[in-house]
């Protein structure tokens, strides 16, 4: 899953269109004052691990919340950060269950409707913290730094020394 983090000081959206994969949603506009925007896309390779992927994007989001002393989200389906989209069904799951894990860890949750096209104003704050990228992997025990965009395998750290070192002419 890849998550986009923005410290904001109010999000507004309204849902304007359905999508052939749209939930159904009784209220299509909604408004978060002084909290973190969490633009979420749902990645083919999360189908895996589905559970794992909620429990850890819940750590990793809590501990961004800590760090910024905030205890407010909305959470925002988001599909354009990849390009390997997850099934529908398993994003929604997905959503649902980090949007779950988050209210019982505490956090005022908002979520916006799935499977819409969505207008939306988002003020941000201007502060060190207040934007971050994070991609959560569903494997457990393997770090996953990302995915190669043209070959989509993944690429890990050591893969970029690698990389690095022919560039700089440092490997024979």
């Amino acid at each position: 899953m890849r998550i986009l983090a923005i410290h904001a000081t109010s999000m507004r959206y309204r849902a304007t269109q359905k999508t052939r994969m749209a939930e159904p949603v009784e209220k299509k506009e909604d408004t978060m004052e002084e909290g973190v925007v969490l633009f979420c896309c749902v990645e083919k390779v999360d189908e895996l691990n589905p559970e794992f992927v909620v429990a850890h994007g819940e750590r990793d989001v809590l501990e961004r919340l800590g760090k910024l002393k905030v205890a407010r989200v909305m959470i925002f389906p988001y599909a354009h950060l990849t390009n390997t989209l997850a099934q529908p069904e398993v994003a929604l799951r997905i959503l649902r269950g980090l949007g779950e894990r988050l209210e019982r860890a505490g956090i005022e949750v908002k979520r916006a409707p799935f499977g819409w096209y969505k207008e939306f104003t988002l003020q941000s704050k201007g502060h060190p913290l207040a934007d971050l990228s994070m991609t959560i992997c569903p494997y457990e025990g393997v770090e996953c730094d990302f995915q190669c965009p043209y070959c989509h395998n993944p690429l890990r750290e050591t893969d970029l020394a690698l990389v690095d070192g022919d560039r700089q002419g440092k490997r024979k």
